[in-house]
């Protein structure tokens, strides 16, 4: 079963952040992900069927690095290319995909490769 999300209306507001799980987000922005073993997470907003849904995303794997050779970057953004989801859609346009998050801000295409060669574990 697929989650719907929880509509943006029902959450409080304060100026451009809603809170949501105990703590105050701007949409579509990622921050420190408090997952054990995931590096980032972001509360990600879409319409579904008509109405602004969020969801918490975490996303990218804690101890692997990450956007650190063009090569490793080439190799990366080919392979997640072809991700799909279980209805068989490319899960690299779903804002609720981690795909999606990792390949916008850990491995961005118009970017150089700058990243971290290695990512240090939570404490």
């Amino acid at each position: 079963m697929t989650t719907k999300g929880v509509k943006l209306l029902s959450l409080k507001k304060r100026g451009n952040k809603y809170y949501y799980r105990g703590r105050f987000w701007t949409l579509n922005q990622p921050v420190k992900s408090v997952a054990k073993g995931k590096k980032m997470m972001v509360l990600a907003c879409k319409t579904i069927d008509g109405a602004r849904r969020v969801k918490i995303v975490h996303f990218g794997s804690l101890g692997y690095s990450h956007n650190y050779s063009p090569k490793a970057k080439k190799n990366y953004l080919i392979r997640s290319a072809e991700i799909r989801n279980k209805k068989g859609e490319r899960t690299m346009y779903d804002k609720w995909s981690p795909n999606y998050w990792s390949r916008k801000i850990l491995w961005p295409t118009r970017k150089p490769a700058t990243g971290p060669r290695t990512t240090k574990k939570a404490a």
